[in-house]
């Protein structure tokens, strides 16, 4: 007869039996490139998605008037953060806590790890959302929002800042899940949500069918009842035992450990997404200096370069389960290996569609305009940061895998060295009245300063000792 498991889930007939989707023995393992490339395609699809989201409610919030096009621009920003901490920045930190449980085979830790995380989920979403709230009107005042579009911007995040629980308790539910090396159910049910959002966010706000036409408001409710309901299926998920990591309620004190095992990489790495935006935000302001027709331009490229962080996203991602089970178990060597793959991987998909749209820029601008006024500012911009694509989206996925080693500095100074870059040269060129085109060198300078400082950070850094 066997002994009783002191592991509550397995006492509580969950049993510790390998997720079919990726066994830990295969992430330690396995072969590197294959495993990799098995894991980040789900997660490509899924974060290709959320532009396709993107997309559509540009389109109905479209056929509710130039006012309201122009509050969504304001509000875009702190939506894209919302997801930037709370899937990238807090998600990685809690993957990479259950992977490293896994890793060092203590089930009964990574259990543990997932109600502190579900908690750090909620008490985060809840202070998040009440912070917003309160610096809405004077975060989008100070953006230049007045008048209608101003009472628009503040009716859309109404809805949507009130409902960040959602969009935060869902990320970290599925960051649990990808902890575990499954990264088909996450993104599975990251596909239903998105689409669950754009028909919710239409109806709502568009008033179709029987549905009543709430406007902004209607289109931020479909993101939150959309993630709501997702978030209701990833716990009955977790608490059915269907995955290695159960959430338990019960015989789990709660630790201060846990809580800094998860902190030491999530906290941290809220600074990289708080970077990114203020580098975003700067660099508009600094081509807007230059004119209308320089920001239209710089906005067409901005979409190409956000669509191609989607790959570095979800490659990297795909990275944290396979070098913090690495770390757990003490093999460093083969933890460095998966980050230098997951990197390269990124390096060279996003490196050769830059340089497509550098040698060809037209093929991306004409999808969004025909005026040659504003294409030949588009130009510019990708032909000076296309051939960098390669090398941001590579720093991008370094930033994944260093979560899952848990050593965060390197991509946190990279960060801050590529803001700083921005900053001060932005102001100078733009002090100077500088071209457009100067400004778009100084963007491809400050991507190169970017993957070079997480490229010297994860051959330099310290990642731990061999078992």
């Amino acid at each position: 007869m066997p002994a009783p498991s002191a592991d509550p889930a397995v006492a509580a007939g969950a049993g510790p039996a390998a997720d079919p989707d990726a066994p830990a023995q295969v992430l330690l393992d396995g072969p590197i490139l294959r495993t990799l490339l098995r894991l980040a395609a789900p997660n490509v699809v899924a974060m290709s998605l959320s532009v396709c989201v993107g997309i559509a409610e540009t389109f109905y919030v479209g056929l509710l008037g130039v006012t309201p096009l122009a509050a969504m621009a304001l509000v875009f920003p702190f939506a894209m953060l919302t997801g930037m901490l709370s899937a990238g920045a807090m998600g990685g930190g809690v993957s990479s806590a259950v992977s490293r449980a896994l890793g060092a085979g203590d089930l009964a830790r990574a259990h543990a790890v997932a109600k502190h995380a579900l908690l750090i989920g909620v008490l985060a979403g809840l202070a998040y959302s009440a912070l917003l709230l309160a610096l809405r009107r004077w975060l989008f005042s100070t953006l230049g929002g007045s008048g209608a579009v101003l009472d628009e911007a503040l009716a859309f995040s109404r809805v949507l800042f009130g409902g960040a629980l959602s969009v935060w308790v869902f990320n970290t539910l599925a960051s649990i899940v990808r902890g575990t090396g499954n990264m088909r159910v996450p993104s599975i049910t990251i596909g239903l949500v998105m689409a669950l959002q754009i028909a919710i966010g239409g109806g709502l706000g568009l008033g179709l069918g029987p549905l009543p036409r709430l406007g902004m408001p209607g289109v931020a409710s479909g993101q939150i009842l959309a993630m709501a309901l997702g978030t209701l299926f990833l716990l009955w998920y977790l608490r059915r035992g269907a995955a290695r990591v159960r959430l338990v309620w019960r015989g789990i004190p709660v630790q201060r450990a846990l809580f800094w095992e998860i902190l030491k990489v999530g906290a941290v790495s809220c600074l990289s997404p708080l970077q990114s935006v203020s580098t975003l935000v700067l660099m508009a302001g600094f081509v807007a200096h230059a004119g209308v027709l320089p920001l239209a331009g710089y906005a067409i490229g901005q979409r190409l370069e956000f669509l191609m962080t989607t790959i570095g996203f979800g490659v990297g991602i795909a990275s944290i389960p396979m070098v913090a089970m690495a770390i757990g178990a003490g093999q460093v060597a083969r933890a460095r290996r998966v980050a230098w793959t997951a990197g390269a991987v990124t390096l060279v998909v996003v490196g050769a569609i830059g340089g497509v749209v550098a040698l060809a820029p037209d093929l991306w601008g004409r999808i969004f305009t025909p005026q040659e006024e504003v294409l030949a500012y588009t130009r510019q911009f990708l032909h000076w940061t296309g051939p960098l694509y390669g090398v941001f989206g590579f720093g991008l996925t370094v930033y994944f895998s260093s979560q899952g080693a848990g050593r965060m500095a390197g991509p946190v100074a990279a960060a801050t060295l590529r803001l700083a870059l921005v900053a001060l040269a932005g102001s100078w060129l733009t002090a100077r009245d500088a071209p457009a085109w100067q400004l778009f060198a100084m963007a491809m300078l400050a991507m190169a300063v970017y993957g070079g400082t997480c490229a010297l950070a994860l051959r330099y850094g310290r990642w731990g000792r061999a078992a």
